[in-house]
């Protein structure tokens, strides 16, 4: 697991908070060599003053950083909460916000001064706007200052703040989010010594078609601890607590322009190994892109075409051409939502017309009707599972949303090594062209022909439908995966242009 370090000015600073090994003074911590790669693994959270540019406090975030420690606040937000305009960059979207909760009454005056530890407001009323603040600036302790003027709320001054600037009336406040933001403040020795890194799995409980069923969960829950790693739960709420994990495991529906890409991206960022890494959401989630992909290195997929939404008055023209049915689809569409089945003319003008409000392009691909469709999943190049998905009754696709509540097909998982050849080969080489992650691919099979209908960077993993074959050994191999990849990320580096002693 990673280390912890709190860095405090002095020793003393920390005298009304319990005592903790893993407190280090401003001098001590700016002495420390590099020299293991437990040291490269450490989580630094700096509470000293003088994070102005080149003051001590600044010092402590720059070297944890030269030291490829994860360290809160980094120089980049140290910097930016330095620059009034970097600030308003970063913030984009904070005055619809603040417009929101002056709506509710939330806001009271002409002046709001905000606290914020670790994003903590004291306030349930402000809680959204404190995590806000502290996602897009993770600084552990910031003061915040909004003026109303003209009727609007502006955001006026955001500071970094050290633990002498905490008052005492504030010190319980703190310790809380503290202990909320890092669990390893309070665990035991004992705790510490068990679990030698730390897993985050995304999850938001209240997704009703969620990638993994709340059973699939314990299991990876349990296999992860079984192998020396820590598995936690989190929401979006808690993207300001990414450093302090070592890998980030996404299980919940994933989209760009969202909380799961940018969280994807930010824990990259910080040196964390994770699935779905967000070059795969970029490949995956967007059909218009991945249909361009395979189209380019030669992989069967259905016929199609791209259409442009300053195509619409020429569609007639193309209708000629086609013979339908046809299948038109928005570029991220999920659980198949977003997809329709075009059976004329008027229709694909018709349907053409409401879908270009959303995106500027659309997929029409031809249909194929088949009574199932395959899904293989894979992980770092390797078959995990082979299941067919079977058409919701009296549908034609998997999942039926036309009715009250969504209706699906049955499945069947088989052993890898019975399903066809033709399909697993095209699957595998498919997830080439997107990464070594885990991926689900959809594939047609119709006779001879084999068509790759879209590569899911988020597949499902539920207990009961895909882990038929291999049973809990589905979720030992994933959590075997990302246990290898932080080893790699622990290892030291070699210095340029010195050899090892094996050359």
């Amino acid at each position: 697991m990673s280390r912890l370090r709190i860095v405090v000015d002095h020793p003393s600073d920390w005298r009304p908070y319990y005592p903790s090994d893993d407190i280090v003074s401003a001098d001590d911590f700016l002495a420390l060599e590099d020299n293991t790669d437990q040291d490269r693994a450490t989580h630094v959270i700096n509470l000293c003053s003088g994070l102005d540019y080149l003051e001590t406090g600044y010092y402590v975030s720059l070297l944890a950083q030269a030291r490829g420690q994860r360290v809160q606040p980094d120089v980049e937000t140290l910097n930016q909460l330095g620059r009034k305009a970097l600030i308003d960059l970063q913030l984009d979207g904070l005055n619809a916000m603040m417009a929101e909760l002056d709506r509710r009454g939330a806001l009271q005056g002409e002046r709001l001064d905000l606290r914020l530890f670790f994003g903590d407001t004291a306030s349930e009323a402000l809680a959204r706007l404190g995590r806000r603040l502290f996602s897009h600036l993770p600084c552990p302790i910031m003061e915040a200052r909004f003026i109303k003027r003209h009727g609007d709320w502006r955001l006026t001054r955001l500071k970094a703040l050290s633990l002498k600037d905490v008052a005492p009336e504030e010190e319980e406040r703190f310790a809380r989010a503290l202990n909320g933001h890092s669990r390893q403040v309070w665990r035991t020795p004992a705790a510490r010594r068990r679990y030698r890194f730390d897993l985050a799995i995304l999850v938001d409980p209240a997704e009703a078609m969620p990638p993994s069923n709340k059973s699939a969960i314990k299991q990876f829950i349990r296999a992860g601890r079984s192998m020396g790693i820590d598995v936690s739960l989190i929401t979006r709420r808690d993207e300001g607590r990414l450093a302090e994990f070592d890998a980030l495991f996404i299980r919940e529906t994933t989209r760009l322009d969202h909380h799961t890409w940018r969280m994807a991206r930010r824990a990259e960022l910080e040196g964390l190994v994770v699935i779905d890494d967000p070059q795969s959401i970029l490949r995956c989630t967007n059909k218009v892109y991945l249909h361009a992909l395979l189209r380019a290195r030669g992989i069967p997929a259905p016929e199609g075409h791209l259409l442009n939404r300053g195509d619409l008055d020429r569609l007639g023209a193309l209708a000629d051409t086609l013979t339908f049915p046809q299948v038109l689809k928005i570029p991220d569409g999920a659980f198949s939502r977003g997809i329709v089945k075009i059976s004329s003319s008027a229709q694909l003008i018709e349907e053409a017309r409401r879908l270009f409000k959303d995106s500027a392009l659309l997929l029409l691909q031809e249909w194929m009707p088949t009574e199932y469709d395959w899904r293989i999943g894979i992980l770092d190049g390797q078959v995990l599972f082979a299941s067919r998905y079977y058409m919701a009754r009296g549908h034609w696709q998997i999942y039926d949303h036309s009715g009250g509540r969504v209706r699906s097909g049955g499945f069947e998982t088989m052993d890898p090594a019975n399903a066809p050849e033709k399909v697993i080969r095209t699957a595998l080489k498919a997830t080439r062209l997107i990464g070594n992650g885990l991926y689900g691919v959809d594939l047609k099979q119709s006779g001879d022909r084999v068509v790759v209908i879209e590569v899911n960077d988020n597949p499902n993993l539920d207990v009961g439908v895909e882990d038929v074959v291999l049973g809990p050994e589905l979720y030992r191999r994933i959590m075997a995966w990302f246990l290898a990849q932080m080893e790699r990320k622990r290892q030291p580096r070699q210095q340029p242009g010195r050899q090892s002693l094996s050359s």
